[in-house]
């Protein structure tokens, strides 16, 4: 497996071990970085260059007044889960900035949430090989029931860091 950066390392090294210890190791190392989604405690259950996949429960801490997960926990996971997927692909050389969001609320969620991020092969080309670029990450977000209570993109884009 050729390592882009840390994070993908990191994901690599986890893997290798008994696959009880990848979720939980995942999402601690995830959680440690960003600390607002360990407060809403998102969960990992897949850290590819090719894939993420992450999850969040219905839980109280998360709830709407209604007993829905708040619309800023869909955000919120929805860009986590867009931010690893850029996190995984961008050398560390680089720095990721989400530049804006956008978050259409389709239907009431049911239940927990899974988010699914991907990119597409010029995406992960263009990480690698441009100094400053941009690229529009598709999520999807499913519900327990199956639906997809928002639909989102994510724009996010990357510089040189400053030495």
């Amino acid at each position: 497996m050729p390592t882009r950066n840390r994070l993908a390392l990191a994901a690599h090294l986890i893997q290798r071990l008994p696959r009880q210890f990848h979720e939980p190791l995942l999402s601690r190392l995830f959680c440690s970085q960003v600390r607002f989604a360990g407060t809403a405690n998102v969960r990992i259950q897949k850290l590819s260059c090719d894939e993420v996949r992450m999850s969040l429960a219905n839980r109280r801490r998360v709830r709407n007044h209604i007993g829905g997960v708040h619309a800023a926990a869909m955000a919120l996971l929805a860009e986590s889960a867009s931010g690893c997927m850029v996190g995984m692909n961008l050398p560390d050389h680089k720095l990721p900035l989400i530049k804006h969001l956008k978050v259409d609320y389709l239907r009431r969620a049911s239940g927990g949430l899974r988010a699914i991020a991907t990119l597409t092969t010029d995406q992960r080309r263009a990480m690698l090989e441009e100094d400053k670029g941009e690229a529009v990450i598709q999520v999807t977000v499913i519900d327990a029931a199956g639906g997809e209570p928002i639909r989102c993109e994510m724009h996010w884009v990357w510089v040189t860091k400053k030495k």
